[in-house]
């Protein structure tokens, strides 16, 4: 099977900077997009930002110019770096990626989170 095992989640102070990592690992055919979506304390989850498997990226408004998105291919790992951080950036992350595992379907597969906690 396939696990997506995310890193780099913190306390950190306004202003401050965050590199979030997301490793996927197993029986990996072929990795198409990656991304993050996060969820503040009592609201939905949202989209943060995708990396599509020949670098094409997307960003929602909240982050754009404030956040890159990367992938390293080689290593199946996405990271996601956040700069100017508010503390409405306050979040569970969650990475998630669109895997063709070996011998079955292509799905999603998401990781179990990473707290990100901005506050002075």
């Amino acid at each position: 099977q396939v696990q997506l095992v995310e890193s780099g989640g913190g306390l950190v102070q306004p202003g401050g900077s965050l590199r979030l990592s997301c490793a996927a690992s197993g029986s990996i055919f072929s990795l198409y997009t990656m991304g993050w979506y996060r969820q503040p304390p009592g609201k939905q989850r949202e989209l943060v930002a995708f990396i599509t498997n020949d670098n094409s990226t997307n960003y929602s408004d909240s982050v754009k110019g404030r956040t890159t998105i990367s992938r390293d291919n080689p290593k199946n790992t996405v990271y996601l770096q956040m700069n100017s951080l508010k503390p409405e950036d306050t979040a569970i992350f969650y990475c998630y990626a669109d895997v063709k595992p070996v011998g079955t379907s292509r799905r999603t597969y998401w990781g179990r989170g990473t707290q990100v906690t901005v506050s002075s």
